[in-house]
């Protein structure tokens, strides 16, 4: 188990097999060889569960109470669905604004483009940083900021994801320039399962980040199932994994460069002897460990001329898009200003 503060609340991810019971007004984990941990659910902000955890129902209860969402991850690592409270914030009026907008192609269009121009912003403002830094990024940020011309041209979501693909891949192309470490080479991108190391590192980033939008959409009146990039469909949630586009490259691959290029994480922390390759328990910790300080890590924001912690960042983009949605105010993604 490694419990991590988030600002006053705290994140818990269970590594160990076992099972979450609650006891009074409290919860506690036990593990399967007898050992107890106490939760005190008033500090809880969500729990990401890795081992065999067993939940009942009363557990159940008693988290949908104190707003307490879990996210479920398996033996690969891969994200596979969160117990997600009856929304406290739920807005029959949100619901019907962001139908709306989905379903008028123009707004829709409006704000999927954002996303995309916002990933790729961010993304360009790494490669210029590693490219101050002595790295050859030039042909690979040229290339870039063509697709990012192209972007208000599109005219549909479909030659939209086209156009961000290709960013994508460019922007892909670039880590073996960034990474200082030959065991983390990267050919393509490789998902369900990982062919390399890194691929492997990628998938597990871009799953908690979605997990993080999530819980922080959670906190807002916005219904996570109704994207605008990502389609809306009978999949459980989508507009985690638009927000996501944009937090990917600030939180997600700055974290993935600084554990690689510092030797935080290295090929031991690594299994091969599957179908593909995932990180080890000890490699996802050490992940974690440093994606939790890039979270609580502050930066001034230069709307609100305050500090503001990465994990909130998040938060205040849910609240720009709830104001599009209600008042046609201009969303416009956050972008790194340095």
């Amino acid at each position: 188990m490694l419990c991590v503060v988030n600002k006053m609340k705290e994140t818990v991810y269970i590594f160990n097999s076992g099972r979450i019971q609650r006891k009074d007004n409290t919860l506690f984990f036990e593990s399967e060889n007898g050992t107890k941990k106490f939760l005190p659910v008033e500090n809880i902000k969500e729990i990401f569960v890795f081992g065999e955890v067993d939940f009942n129902k009363k557990t159940l209860e008693f988290l949908t109470t104190k707003q307490i969402i879990v996210h479920f991850f398996n033996f690969y690592d891969y994200y596979v669905g969160s117990f997600y409270p009856r929304e406290h914030y739920n807005s029959g009026y949100m619901i019907l604004k962001q139908a709306l907008a989905y379903e008028t192609t123009g707004r829709r269009l409006k704000i999927a483009k954002s996303f995309v121009e916002g990933a790729a912003k961010n993304s360009l403002k790494i490669l210029k940083y590693y490219n101050r830094r002595g790295q050859n990024l030039i042909s690979i940020i040229e290339e870039i900021e063509s697709y990012v011309q192209e972007i208000e041209c599109q005219e549909s979501i479909e030659t939209l994801m086209h156009v961000e693909g290709k960013i994508k891949q460019s922007y892909y192309g670039a880590f073996k320039n960034i990474i200082n470490n030959s065991d983390f080479t990267f050919e393509k991108r490789t998902k369900k399962p990982p062919k390399d190391y890194l691929n492997a590192l990628i998938s597990f980033s871009n799953s908690l980040i979605y997990t993080y939008c999530l819980s922080e959409i959670y906190q807002t009146h916005l219904d996570p199932r109704i994207g605008f990039l990502h389609s809306t469909n009978f999949r459980r949630f989508s507009l985690n994994l638009d927000i996501a586009e944009i937090f990917k490259p600030v939180i997600g691959d700055r974290t993935i460069f600084a554990v690689l290029n510092k030797g935080i994480i290295d090929s031991r922390d690594f299994d091969n002897n599957l179908n593909g390759i995932i990180l080890k328990p000890s490699g996802c910790r050490k992940f974690l460990e440093v994606l939790q300080e890039r979270l609580n890590q502050t930066i001034k924001h230069s709307t609100l001329k305050r500090e503001v912690s990465y994990r909130r960042l998040i938060r205040l983009e849910c609240y720009k898009i709830e104001k599009f949605l209600m008042e046609d105010y201009e969303y416009k993604p956050f972008v790194m200003d340095w």
